[in-house]
């Protein structure tokens, strides 16, 4: 018994020499590579350094670090450029290594865990959605055939500001939001057959007209709005300020009323294929290769 004790205690200091040599040629060989950075926080890392606006921020570290610099958002690693020629090198020449992108919160609840277009990680099935977006529902052809679309939508839009221009005096007209009521009502159209904003012979039916209003809100809200949890992952586990209780109750609301939309052109095939809509489409599509284009696959792309 003694004489185990003695041999544990004789190799103890080896183990955590071992150890501690390990640990440093981790830590070396893990930033050997990466640009120059600011002092960073445990655990947060350069998440305090963040103020708005972004943009200035970003400059000012880039006046003190170089035009490359890397910063470390909690558990994610960001290298920040600012010159074009490093771009057009990251983006251009080695934009595949750098296809993928970061696991959020509102990919995995909402965007039907990262599966659409734009949350998707690189690999074949972004690949094949990328090559059907690209070569057809937004081909050259597809949209020269939408362009009446886009015309009705701007037609309408100026003359609501006639309208509203009629009685003579001087009134304030938001832009933002009519712009933002002409692209949604453009997109729908094209995806669906349907305008959500406005009168209009398209017109959807006052409730369902709302009920995607309020749903578009939510979602931007939620867009816009910074997440801790996904920096630092400890925080999702124990529901941070409840962002991913809105986030699941949202992405419920997104399923059921885009369900509804791909619901609808099923059982109303013909009228929507004569609109040539985005939704009947994929219905299409579904029918060919339906172990693919299920109707998540589907949903997902249109959101």
């Amino acid at each position: 018994m003694y004489e185990t004790s003695f041999y544990s205690l004789l190799l103890s200091p080896f183990l955590l020499l071992a150890i501690t040599k390990l640990l440093k040629h981790a830590i070396l060989t893990s930033h050997r590579n990466l640009p120059p950075s600011p002092l960073a926080l445990p655990i947060l890392g350069h998440l305090h350094l963040l103020k708005q606006p972004l943009h200035r921020t970003l400059y000012n570290l880039s006046k003190c670090h170089g035009p490359i610099f890397s910063l470390r958002f909690g558990s994610h690693r960001v290298v920040v450029l600012s010159f074009t020629s490093a771009v057009e090198e990251c983006f251009g020449k080695n934009d595949v290594v750098l296809a993928n992108r970061p696991r959020l919160a509102l990919g995995k609840y909402v965007g039907y865990n990262s599966t659409g277009l734009g949350l998707s990680p690189y690999g074949p099935h972004w690949r094949n959605l990328r090559r059907l977006v690209t070569l057809d529902l937004f081909s050259s052809s597809s949209l020269n055939a939408s362009t009446g679309i886009r015309r009705d939508e701007v037609k309408l839009s100026l003359r609501k500001l006639y309208h509203v221009s009629a009685c003579g005096n001087f009134i304030k007209v938001e832009m933002k939001s009519m712009f933002s009521e002409l692209v949604f009502n453009i997109v729908m159209r094209l995806v669906a057959g349907k305008r959500y904003y406005g009168g209009g012979d398209e017109a959807s039916g006052i409730e369902e007209a709302k009920e995607f209003r309020e749903l578009i809100e939510e979602l931007c809200e939620l867009a816009v709005s910074s997440y801790p949890g996904d920096f630092l992952p400890v925080l999702q586990w124990i529901d941070y300020n409840g962002h991913i209780k809105r986030l699941k109750k949202a992405g419920r609301k997104a399923d059921k009323f885009l369900q509804g939309l791909v619901d609808e052109h099923r059982s109303n095939k013909d009228a929507f294929k004569k609109k040539n809509t985005m939704l009947s489409h994929l219905l299409t599509l579904q029918e060919s290769e339906p172990e693919y284009y299920s109707d998540e696959t589907i949903k997902a792309l249109i959101l």
